[in-house]
C-alpha cells in the first residue's frame, strides 16, 4: 500500500484539479448531472492520505467498498474528501464530497459543508490522459474526528443529497496509521486548512 500511495496521490491530485459534466452510474448508463456555473480552476496545495476502511460507501444509492480516502485542500479554499472506489468494473471510479468554509469545531473535529459531489469514472472525458470529474450540485456535511494537525484521524463521515435526490454516504474508519500529508505547493493560510 505504501508503494501505491505516491501514484494514488498523483492520480487524486490530477483528478481533483479537473472539472466538467455528466458521469458514471449503476450499470453503464450515465448519471445526469446539474452542473453549477463554471468555476475557476484551483490547484490542490495539500493532500492527506488516510489509511483504513469504509464501513459504508454509497454512491447514488449503490453500495461499494473503497480503496482509500484522501483530504484535499485547494489553494482557493475548496476542500474535498475524496474516495477511490473499489469497483472491479471501473479502475477510475472516484467520488469526492466537496465544499468550502470548513471549520474545526474543536481540536479533535472538523466539519465541511458539502455543496457538490465530484463524480469520476472510466467513461468520463479525459484531459492529459486523466478522466475529468462531473460536478453534481448537492447539500450535505462531512465530519472528521481526530486531530489532523497531529496526523491522527479516527473517522470521516459524510452524507449528501444531490439536486436530483440521489444520496451519497461515507463512513471511513482509520486503522490507526498516521495520516500521510503532502504539501503540494505553498499557499496563503486558510481557515479551512485543519493542518494549520
Amino acid at each position: 500500500m505504501r508503494l501505491c500511495r505516491p501514484i494514488l496521490a498523483a492520480a487524486l491530485v490530477a483528478t481533483l484539479v479537473l472539472l466538467a459534466s455528466p458521469c458514471f452510474a449503476e450499470s453503464s448508463a450515465p448519471i445526469p448531472v446539474n452542473n453549477p456555473p463554471g468555476q475557476q480552476t484551483a490547484f490542490i496545495d495539500l493532500l492527506a492520505l488516510m489509511s483504513g476502511h469504509c464501513k459504508t460507501l454509497k454512491v447514488a444509492g449503490r453500495t461499494f467498498p473503497c480503496k482509500t480516502v484522501a483530504y484535499a485542500h485547494g489553494d482557493k479554499g475548496r476542500v474535498n474528501f475524496t474516495v477511490a472506489v473499489d469497483d472491479p468494473a471501473d479502475d477510475n471510479h472516484v467520488v469526492s464530497f466537496s465544499g468550502e468554509n470548513g471549520k474545526r469545531a474543536d481540536d479533535n473535529s472538523y466539519e465541511l459543508p458539502i455543496d457538490r459531489m465530484l463524480l469520476n469514472s472510466k467513461d468520463r472525458p479525459k484531459v492529459d490522459g486523466l478522466p475529468v470529474p462531473a460536478e453534481q450540485t448537492s447539500t450535505g456535511l462531512c465530519r472528521q474526528t481526530g486531530n489532523f494537525a497531529a496526523k491522527k484521524v479516527n473517522d470521516v463521515t459524510c452524507s449528501a443529497t444531490d439536486s436530483e435526490g440521489r444520496k451519497y454516504e461515507l463512513l471511513f474508519v482509520s486503522d490507526g496509521t498516521p495520516v500521510s500529508v503532502r504539501r503540494i505547493r505553498q499557499s496563503a493560510p486558510s481557515i479551512q486548512d485543519p493542518f494549520k
